[in-house]
C-alpha cells in the first residue's frame, strides 16, 4: 500500500487503479465455478453442457482468429499495394528527372556548339578586318614613303638645279 500524508482535519478520497483486465477475468471464472456448483443439472448434463460451450467457444475463437488473419492479410496487401504504388511513382519521377536532365545536357551542348561556331566566325571576321587594316596601313606607309621619297627627290633636284645655277654664275 502507498503512503499518503493527509491533514487529519480535512476529509479526503483516495482512488487507486491497480486492477486490470486480468482481475475481471479472474472474477468471471470464480463466478462461473460457483454457478456450476449451484446448478440444478446432474454432473453428466453439466459436463455435456460444458463440452458444448467449450466447442462453441473454440469455434468462435477459430472464427475470430480467421477473421483477424483475413483482416491482417487484407491490411498487409493494401499496405503492400500502397508501397508498390509509391515505389512506382518514385521510379517514374526519377525517370522523368533523368530525361529532363538528359534534355538539359543536350541543350547545353547544342548551345556550346553554337557559341563556339559564332565565336569562330567572329574571330575569322576579326582576323580578316585586322589583315585588311594591316594591308591598308602598309599601303599607306608605302604611299607616304613613296611621297616622301618623291619630295626628297624633288628637293634633291631642286638643290642640284640651284647648285648648277650657282655654278653657272
Amino acid at each position: 500500500m502507498r503512503d499518503y500524508e493527509f491533514d487529519d482535519d480535512e476529509p479526503f478520497v483516495v482512488i487507486e487503479k491497480d486492477a486490470g483486465i486480468g482481475s475481471f477475468f479472474l472474477g468471471a471464472m470464480i463466478g462461473a465455478g460457483i454457478a456450476l456448483l449451484f446448478a440444478p443439472r446432474t454432473g453428466a448434463e453439466t459436463r455435456r453442457e460444458i463440452s458444448r460451450s467449450a466447442q462453441r467457444v473454440k469455434r468462435a475463437a477459430q472464427d475470430a482468429a480467421s477473421d483477424a488473419a483475413g483482416r491482417v492479410s487484407e491490411t498487409f496487401q493494401e499496405a503492400r499495394r500502397a508501397v508498390e504504388d509509391r515505389l512506382e511513382a518514385a521510379r517514374q519521377a526519377v525517370e522523368l528527372k533523368k530525361e529532363q536532365m538528359h534534355r538539359a545536357m543536350e541543350a547545353g551542348r547544342d548551345a556550346a556548339r553554337e557559341a563556339r561556331t559564332d565565336l569562330e566566325e567572329r574571330l575569322a571576321q576579326t582576323k580578316a578586318a585586322y589583315t585588311a587594316g594591316a594591308d591598308v596601313a602598309r599601303e599607306a606607309r608605302e604611299e607616304r614613303a613613296a611621297r616622301s621619297a618623291a619630295r626628297a627627290a624633288a628637293r634633291a633636284r631642286a638643290e642640284a638645279a640651284a647648285v648648277e645655277e650657282l655654278e653657272e654664275e
